[in-house]
This record gives structure tokens, C-alpha cells and sequence, in this order.
């Protein structure tokens, strides 16, 4: 009586390599077009590739596969392009591989942006009401990358008329006590290696 027989087939699984993550380089001006790939190698079968910015995934990408030399395993790339602005500034975009020999736990690349932008510049005053004879502060507020350079105050386009009551310390026009001559628009302007923004104040004593 003939032996019967059964044939087992053992599938082996490629393993991805740590993937890597090019075409960065800092700084990145704010408005620039960024491409980003990311690339892994050695994985059977291919490999996905998954891009994440602020934990949320970006579904727009390119995706190409291609057949290792040994032409067991397979090498996959994924291409990310993105415009940038102020707010990517310290972003982590992270690419992630996941494969079924990785038992859950996908391999992960990071790439953390460094965007430079001009400054952003917003005048506060110390009461909402100025008062003739009382004092008033005003405060540049800017904020920019690189960090903006000291700021420059002036009043209806030109230099502060009276220097020894109008005090400038750091961000800060301190005009010691106030009367009807310091109405007027006071400017403030912060500068620095991407470009100059400014800010205005109209000041009415009351």
C-alpha cells in the first residue's frame, strides 16, 4: 500500500532595516517646499511606509517598490512634499515601517523641523486708558527665528522727541509721565536675518 505525503511550504519573512529619512537640511526658510524620503531596505514582502506629522498621519505621499539585487527581498521608499510655515517650527514628522515579522512594533524614523520665519511684532500698552500726568509702558512683543535683534521705537516716522522721559529698556518705551504733546502713532520694528516686521500704537491722552 503506497505511503501517502503532504508537502509543507515555509514561508521566510524579510526583516526591515531601521529606516532613514533624507532631504533635510536646516534651516528651512518658512514658505520653502520640503521633500522628504524615507527608505527601508531588506523586507519580505515590501514593507509600508507611513508618515506622521503631530501624531497625524499624512495620507498624500509617493510610494515606489523596488526588488532587491538578491531578488528575495525589497527595497521601499515613500516621498513626502509639504509647504512650511511658522508653525512647523520644532515639529517632529516621523516615518514609520510597518511589517508583519515586527510582531507589532513598527520601526520608526524622526526628522524634527527647523523653520526660520520674520518676526512677528504686536504692541501691548499697560492700560487701556492713558491718563495725562500718569505713567505708561508700552511692550514690543516680536517673535521670530532667528530671535529678533533689539527694537527700534519711533514717533510719527521719526526719533523719540524727548529722550529723557521717554526711556527705552530692552522691549519696553517707558514714557515716565504723559501729556497731551505725546499723542501720536509710536511704531516699534524688530529685525532680524530673515526680514523686519513692526507693529503700531496710536496713543491718545486723555
Amino acid at each position: 500500500m503506497p505511503v501517502k505525503t503532504s508537502k509543507a511550504y515555509l514561508t521566510v519573512l524579510g526583516v526591515p532595516e531601521k529606516p532613514q529619512i533624507s532631504g533635510f537640511s536646516s534651516p528651512v526658510m518658512e514658505g520653502d517646499l520640503m521633500q522628504l524620503t524615507c527608505k527601508t531596505s531588506g523586507s519580505k514582502p515590501a514593507a509600508d511606509i507611513r508618515w506622521f506629522k503631530n501624531d497625524k498621519e499624512i495620507k498624500d505621499v509617493k510610494y515606489l517598490k523596488e526588488e532587491d539585487a538578491n531578488r528575495k527581498t525589497f527595497t521601499v521608499s515613500s516621498t513626502l512634499d509639504f509647504r512650511v510655515d511658522r508653525s512647523d517650527d520644532g515639529v517632529a514628522v516621523i516615518c514609520r515601517v510597518d511589517h508583519e515579522s515586527l510582531n507589532a512594533t513598527p520601526q520608526v524614523a524622526m526628522q524634527v523641523l527647523e523653520i526660520h520665519y520674520t518676526p512677528s511684532v504686536k504692541i501691548i500698552p499697560s492700560t487701556p486708558f492713558p491718563q495725562e500726568g500718569q505713567p505708561l509702558i508700552l511692550t514690543c512683543e516680536s517673535k521670530g527665528k532667528p530671535l529678533p535683534e533689539p527694537v527700534l521705537w519711533t514717533k510719527d516716522g521719526g526719533e523719540l522727541p524727548d529722550p529723557d522721559r521717554m526711556v527705552v529698556s530692552g522691549r519696553e518705551l517707558n514714557i515716565l509721565f504723559l501729556n497731551k504733546t505725546d499723542n501720536g502713532t509710536y511704531r516699534c520694528e524688530a529685525t532680524n536675518t530673515i526680514g523686519q516686521s513692526s507693529a503700531e500704537y496710536v496713543l491718545i491722552v486723555h
